[in-house]
């Protein structure tokens, strides 16, 4: 199953490139970083099939796995995740369009000041 991501295709008029860019990555980031939490009580104990523990503190090996914890969860992300990124998008946009709307009013409300007096 593929799940498209069209986060990134979605560009606000009112933000630049660049910042568009650095809003994607950085939600996408932070979903990552969420996932891998979640993901990592998958990585720690043993063989819990067999019986076996295999958390031996084989320090490579468990930095092995946190490399493909962290692999893994990135690749969720990319691919759509959860959601997270998306609604952290969404939300950042509607403030950053509020904060503009915000601050044309307050500068008609100048020059209105400004043509009566």
């Amino acid at each position: 199953m593929r799940i498209a991501s069209d986060i990134g295709t979605q560009a606000d008029p009112g933000i630049d490139d660049q910042k568009q860019a650095k809003l994607v990555n950085a939600a996408h980031q932070f979903e990552a970083m969420m996932l891998q939490e979640m993901l990592k009580p998958m990585q720690s104990g043993g063989d819990k099939w067999s019986g076996e523990d295999k958390d031996d503190g084989d320090s490579a090996s468990d930095t092995i796995r946190s490399f493909g914890t962290e692999a893994f969860a990135n690749a969720i992300s990319k691919g759509g995740g959860f959601g997270i990124a998306k609604t952290i998008i969404a939300q950042v946009r509607a403030e950053q369009q509020r904060s503009e709307q915000h601050r044309s009013e307050q500068q008609r409300e100048t020059e209105k000041k400004t043509d009566g007096s």
